[in-house]
């Protein structure tokens, strides 16, 4: 699993929340035709953003790379932040699965053909 993670310092709560916002949108509109196997964005207290997008091959990562400096242009030309960026491998990963697998059925189930 490969990761590019940004951490931006923005000067408060108030400002972090219109950029998450902000980058929600841009980078949600971004899943499909780059394939994230992930997209996580956090908000810290003391204005602090994180992102970190997961892709399940390098070639997919450098594919986005080739488009990113436009998303991190418009950002810059829209608030004032600190940053630090880096892209990596997922050496240890856990993440316990936020839906349920079970299908529970009651009663006698009924088969249309």
């Amino acid at each position: 699993m490969f990761a590019k993670v940004y951490q931006y310092k923005f000067p408060g709560v108030s400002e972090a929340k219109v950029a998450a916002s902000y980058c929600s949108d841009k980078l949600g509109k971004k899943i499909v035709e780059f394939d994230f196997e992930g997209l996580n964005i956090m908000i810290g207290k003391d204005g602090d953003l994180s992102i970190i997008i997961k892709f399940s091959e390098s070639s997919k990562l450098k594919k986005f790379e080739n488009i990113e400096a436009n998303f991190i242009a418009d950002l810059k030309n829209s608030f004032v932040f600190k940053e630090n960026k880096f892209s990596g491998i997922y050496v240890y990963n856990y993440e316990k699965e936020a839906s349920s697998n079970e299908l529970k059925l009651s009663g006698p189930v009924q088969m249309k053909a």
